[in-house]
């Protein structure tokens, strides 16, 4: 199975990262093509409430659990006590498609914008320390030299450039 096509939104907590991620799926979709996402998450997070019964059944100890409907399905895994998997192991669990937008994953070595917010905790550039930022997206005037700089919110201006970055015809 060849690799699928990936592009990443980096950034600080409260940067823009989600919206900018949103807007690009959405457009994406708009243009025809198949869409995928992946979000890291620094922190515990559950998909399913308490008393549920796929809740229960991970309480209970089970490994995976796979909710199934009509409309969706998830499968949930649980570590554990297991180290996160590495970023190409879940990578390579997803389906086929034309583009999978990566959310997080500051440190892999994959081509991605950088969002920037002034209302953001941490306002200190990534770009300056990872090569692989290709590009930046702010709610402000940056001066980083070099990069391509768009509008946080110019999603038609970001979808073309990462439509070209990662050769989608």
């Amino acid at each position: 199975m060849t690799r699928p096509r990936i592009f990443g939104i980096s950034g600080w907590k409260n940067s823009g990262k989600t919206g900018l991620a949103v807007r690009l799926v959405t457009e994406f979709t708009r243009r025809g093509y198949r869409i995928s996402t992946m979000k890291h998450a620094h922190h515990d997070f559950d998909i399913d409430k308490v008393g549920a019964d796929s809740f229960r059944h991970r309480e209970a100890g089970a490994h995976e659990v796979a909710l199934v409907s009509g409309t969706r399905y998830a499968i949930m895994h649980e570590m554990r006590g297991a180290p996160e998997p590495a970023f190409e192991e879940i990578l390579a669990r997803l389906a086929p498609c034309d583009l999978v937008l990566i959310e997080g994953y500051k440190r892999e070595p994959i081509p991605k914008i950088e969002a920037r917010r002034l209302a953001s905790a941490n306002r200190e550039p990534l770009a300056p320390q990872d090569p692989h930022i290709v590009a930046i997206a702010a709610d402000h005037a940056v001066a980083d030299g070099g990069l391509p700089v768009f509008d946080l919110d110019d999603t038609l201006g970001i979808a073309d450039f990462i439509a070209k970055t990662v050769n989608l015809s």
